[in-house]
């Protein structure tokens, strides 16, 4: 049987990417970090908010938990996937290590590295996601990816969703992303 070239390639491509996944989800669980290495990143992680978001240590306070992931990983090669480790802090002491992953289809080729902090402003939505197994954003609850101007103080921003999102490349904070799929499960440390 010939089968066009179009359809082989495809073929091909399909392959490597479920390699390049499958790699990474054996180093990914391999090169798992300790708490201790995650809580680190956590620290680096809130600092840098507080220095990049104008009044974020203002709008900390009125959270009722934050669940912080210092480095999430993405790569692909026209299908990616991302994974991360993170923790859920309430009052500034870790209570529950996470670990979030996410798929995607469409152009992408190489791989990026960036911080997700999401901020319960709500203490219903906290109690509904510290219940669940596996908690996906945008089916079990929703969350705002918060844009604003510059200068401008988050505490002004008018936030009605119960969940607040913010995403920092190494460039800064990233605009117009979305989490939406990003399932998020409890590990333990």
């Amino acid at each position: 049987m010939n089968l066009p070239r179009k359809l082989l390639r495809a073929r091909a491509l399909f392959a490597m990417t479920l390699w390049l996944c499958a790699g990474l989800a054996i180093s990914g669980n391999a090169a798992a970090a300790s708490a201790q290495e995650i809580n680190i990143g956590i620290d680096a992680t809130m600092e840098r908010f507080k220095t990049e978001i104008t009044g974020g240590s203002l709008f900390l306070k009125n959270a009722k938990a934050v669940l912080v992931f210092p480095s999430v990983i993405k790569a692909g090669i026209g299908i990616g996937g991302e994974y991360g480790e993170g923790a859920l802090r309430i009052g500034g002491k870790t209570v529950q290590y996470y670990n979030t992953v996410a798929a995607s289809i469409g152009f992408q080729l190489g791989a990026q590295s960036k911080s997700v902090v999401l901020v319960f402003l709500d203490s219903k939505a906290l109690e509904d996601f510290r219940k669940s197994d596996g908690w996906k954003a945008g089916v079990d609850g929703s969350v705002a990816v918060i844009k604003w101007g510059v200068g401008e103080d988050i505490n002004t921003v008018d936030i009605k969703d119960p969940i607040a999102g913010f995403v920092f490349s190494n460039k800064g904070l990233m605009y117009n992303l979305t989490l939406e799929g990003s399932k998020f499960t409890k590990i333990d440390k």
